[in-house]
């Protein structure tokens, strides 16, 4: 029994003397204690907590180079790799995870919507439950600070540049004709259905070096990765109506829809102040086709089209009869795009986008053929290589060829066209030195083959968070654009024109409530100017003009204050002029208001079981030139003032009537005044308002949804 006692011994001495201690102190950055973190060797079951005062200890059999592991919930895990001999009295510090929810967010410029976005100032269903935006998601960013109200063209009018200044995207690839186009004074929409997008990011400036051609914004839409269930919706509406359907199976998805407007019986009810000849119909479809491959890659396919005419006589002081113009529109767009992980934290998307553009105008007996044939393609690669540090890098090619046939009633017959292809490269790195510090640094390189141009843009923000709620954000960008195809089909003799962006932000954000205040400066230089009244063969274009736009906007949103509504105040300080075109003088153009301000408000009413809304919108007046007075845009319009409400009522589960009226009070607005060409006999040059087709805009419309679970409604999309 005594040997077998001091085997036994022998055996556990030995023992001993084979094991390591591993010991040390845990701290935070601020050299607190950090208690219960788990200390571990990787890949063996040898590890320990830490104690109230942040130490642990424990024994190992393991020998030679191995990994320490320390982690804890909301800190960075820390890794060691060492002898197992070297892990003696560490003392060890835990920097703080940048990737959590309270950390700053990179936002200078930018308003995000959607599941993944940190703070969501405009939420998507926010797109068509906006009473003044007719369903359309550019009518819903109007509502934002930053815009401006130019409701006779109906595109986005940004911080004091014009609405070509702003680019769109769809899951990062580019949209080239992303507006129906209309006539005069005719206010235009987007041509995609907000249906099929899950997210929005609407950059006001600033942008990421990732994108380009784009002066003063970039608006990035993301169509939904996984639908959440098989369904069909039906909508009949007073201008028309529409159906779309989403199959589903284990690794794949399609979605379609498909609308018919036909404003014909709308007029015939509430005429406007145009003679139509033959009134405005369209026909369009989408669809959206995604499989899941092998390593979590997704493949989306993109495709939409759609088909609109008319033929009306507007009124107009210099012809007695009224101007004649007459429109029809092809439009093809397919849009492809994968995104996959290679492994090593590498992530891969690259896409690609075709689209057909044809468009015949006739005013008058004069005919205008317009065919544009646009591609463009994209390789993006990201590396994760810590929390803390993060490469985006790409390259681009950008294709577009322009054709058009003016065939004149007296003057003949002339053709213009233009090649005009872009090749871009860009790189991005997204550095946080801690939770509360966060840059974003890039540059992007374009070359034009048409102006035979190279340009650089340097892009850099960053973000300090300076409070558990607040934070500030600056931001500076270089952006370059070719000019517009109206000027590229008469010269090529042009170099790009170009912006820079400086802006600062403060922002608040507590649950359901949001605040936001943003100053910028826009600095215009290589603007194109001509000689001649209008843009045509005979004129003389250089690249001399320039410009500045400043303001402040402000953004407030409250989901909190008052049961079941919620609202948003939006308003806009701008000071722009601009010496561009054919201005004589350095002026403020006529898009441009100085003061822009939205109030939208919607409220749940759980007896009525129906949803009411309410939106104001504010612009002060416009510039505009009085050949009766002295001088160059001299003289400004009243101030623009519209109200609208809609109402969404749910007959059942899956049955929604709805409801608006924009302008419900008939507000007399104009835009501007056309002057005749000559004077009358008292020298005096007569004029014409330039006020809306129609005061106001009714629309009923009936919205059923079939689905697996019968209780979804088409609530979020009205």
């Amino acid at each position: 029994m005594r040997k077998a006692i001091t085997f036994l011994v022998l055996l556990y001495s030995l023992h001993l003397i084979g094991q390591t201690t591993v010991s040390g102190k845990v701290f935070d950055n601020d050299g607190v204690p950090v208690l219960e973190a788990n200390v571990y060797i990787d890949g063996t079951y040898d590890g320990a907590s830490t104690n109230e005062k942040g130490e642990f200890s424990f024994e190992t059999t393991e020998k030679g180079v191995h990994t320490l592991v320390v982690s804890f919930i909301s800190f960075e895990e820390y890794r060691l790799t060492a002898d197992v001999a070297a892990f003696k009295k560490l003392v060890i510090k835990l920097r703080e995870d940048v990737n959590t929810l309270d950390a700053v967010v990179i936002n200078a410029g930018t308003f995000e919507a959607g599941d993944n976005a940190k703070v969501t100032a405009l939420k998507p269903l926010d797109v068509v439950t906006t009473a003044s935006a007719l369903g359309d998601f550019v009518g819903a960013l109007q509502t934002l600070p930053g815009t401006a109200t130019v409701a006779e063209d109906g595109r986005l009018f940004v911080r004091g540049g014009d609405a070509e200044e702003t680019q769109i995207f769809i899951d990062g690839i580019r949209v080239f004709a992303p507006f129906t186009p209309t006539a005069n004074n005719i206010p235009t929409r987007g041509r995609f259905s907000p249906f099929l997008f899950k997210g929005i990011s609407f950059s006001t400036g600033g942008y990421s070096a990732e994108y380009g051609q784009a002066l003063s914004s970039v608006l990035l839409l993301n169509t939904i990765d996984e639908p959440v269930q098989e369904k069909t919706d039906i909508a009949v509406m007073t201008v028309g109506g529409g159906v779309g359907n989403t199959q589903k199976w284990e690794k794949g998805s399609f979605s379609i829809n498909t609308s018919y407007i036909n404003l014909a019986p709308y007029l015939e009810l509430y005429p406007d102040r145009n003679t139509w000849n033959k009134p405005f119909q369209s026909a369009g479809g989408e669809m959206v086709y995604r499989h899941k491959l092998k390593g979590d890659g997704l493949l989306k396919l993109y495709g939409a089209f759609s088909y609109s005419d008319f033929d009306l006589v507007q009124e107009d002081i210099n012809f007695a009869n009224g101007l004649r113009f007459g429109l029809q529109n092809r439009n093809l767009y397919l849009n492809g795009s994968y995104t996959g992980f290679l492994g090593n934290d590498w992530t891969l998307q690259t896409g690609f986008s075709i689209a057909n553009d044809n468009t015949n105008v006739k005013i008058e007996n004069d005919l205008v053929k317009d065919n544009d044939n646009s591609g463009h393609v994209k390789v993006k690669l990201r590396k994760r290589y810590s929390n803390r540090f993060k490469l985006n890098f790409g390259a681009e090619y950008f294709m577009t060829d322009f054709d058009e046939r003016f065939v004149g009633n007296t003057i003949g017959t002339f053709d213009y066209d233009f090649q005009n292809n872009i090749s871009g490269i860009f790189t991005e790195a997204d550095i946080f030195f801690s939770k509360d510090l966060a840059s974003k640094v890039g540059v992007r390189l374009e070359h034009s083959e048409l102006l035979n141009q190279t340009t650089v843009s340097p892009r850099a923000s960053i973000a300090y968070k300076s409070g558990q709620n607040s934070q500030f954000s600056m931001a500076y960008g270089q952006f370059y654009q070719n000019p517009k195809n109206e000027f590229l089909k008469f010269s090529n003799n042009f170099v790009a024109e170009n912006t820079t962006h400086w802006i600062a932000n403060y922002q608040y954000v507590t649950q359901k409530q949001i605040f936001r205040v943003e100053a910028y400066y826009k600095d215009y230089n290589d603007l194109v100017k001509f000689d001649t009244d209008f843009v045509g063969p005979t004129s003389n274009f250089n690249n001399n003009g320039s410009g500045f736009a400043k303001g402040v906007d402000v953004f407030w949103r409250d989901n909190k204050s008052l049961k079941n509504t919620d609202y948003w105040i939006s308003y806009s300080y701008l000071d722009t002029e601009r010496d561009y075109r054919n201005f004589p003088t350095v002026a403020t153009p006529n898009f441009a208001s100085s003061h822009n301000l939205s109030i939208v408000s919607k409220h749940w009413i759980e007896d009525w079981k129906s949803q009411i809304g309410f939106s104001y919108s504010f612009a002060s007046g416009r510039a505009y030139t009085d050949p009766n007075r002295p001088g160059f845009l001299n003289r400004e319009t009243k101030s623009y003032n519209s109200i609208s409400l809609n109402c969404a009522y749910l007959i059942d589960q899956q049955k929604i009537l709805y409801f608006s009226v924009n302008n419900v009070l008939g507000t007399k607005n104009v835009f501007g005044y056309n002057y005749a060409n000559q004077p009358d006999i008292n020298g005096v040059f007569n004029r014409q308002a330039i006020v809306p087709n129609a005061d106001q805009f009714f629309f009923i419309g009936f919205f059923w949804t079939i689905s697996d679970d019968k209780t979804s409604n088409q609530l979020d999309n009205l």
